[in-house]
């Protein structure tokens, strides 16, 4: 199977070059749309790991995304925009988490919001990521369009 990315990303002239991300993003209508539920930093076992790094929850969070991604036969290139939330008041806190994701999508710099939060719903969570993804599937030679199968 081919595939190309479906993602277009859109980067204001108008607005300031300080944001780390484009500003939007765009995807034909004949695009099969991801929708990822947060993706939260637990081990194979449910646990949240590494406890307190904001770090490190980001970068367990962003391979557990990653994973998502592949089970529906989509990649962090196909992510259309993301959502980062980071339990905690401090600034600081929220960069370093940030930092990972950013440097995980690299070039894909996605439309983000970034935002502090009171809790999350794991014991010691710090970090989730949301994110929407869009992908085009091409048909195969003598073939039927191609679409995960459910599991």
């Amino acid at each position: 199977m081919t595939r190309t990315s479906a993602v277009s990303l859109i980067r204001s002239r108008s607005l300031s070059d300080v944001a780390e991300y484009a500003y939007a993003a765009t995807a034909p209508a004949t695009s099969r749309f991801v929708f990822l539920a947060g993706s939260c930093p637990l081990d194979e076992h449910g646990n949240t790991v590494p406890v307190g790094d904001y770090a490190g929850q980001a970068a367990k969070a962003m391979e557990n995304l990653r994973t998502a991604l592949a089970d529906a036969d989509a990649s962090v290139e196909d992510v259309i925009s993301t959502r980062v939330l980071v339990a905690s008041t401090r600034q600081e806190d929220l960069v370093a988490a940030w930092e990972v994701v950013r440097d995980a999508f690299g070039h894909h710099d996605v439309p983000s919001t970034l935002m502090g939060v009171t809790v999350l719903g794991y014991t010691d969570q710090l970090v989730e990521i949301e994110a929407i993804a869009a992908v085009l599937d091409e048909r195969e030679p003598d073939g039927p369009t191609h679409a995960p199968s459910a599991s």
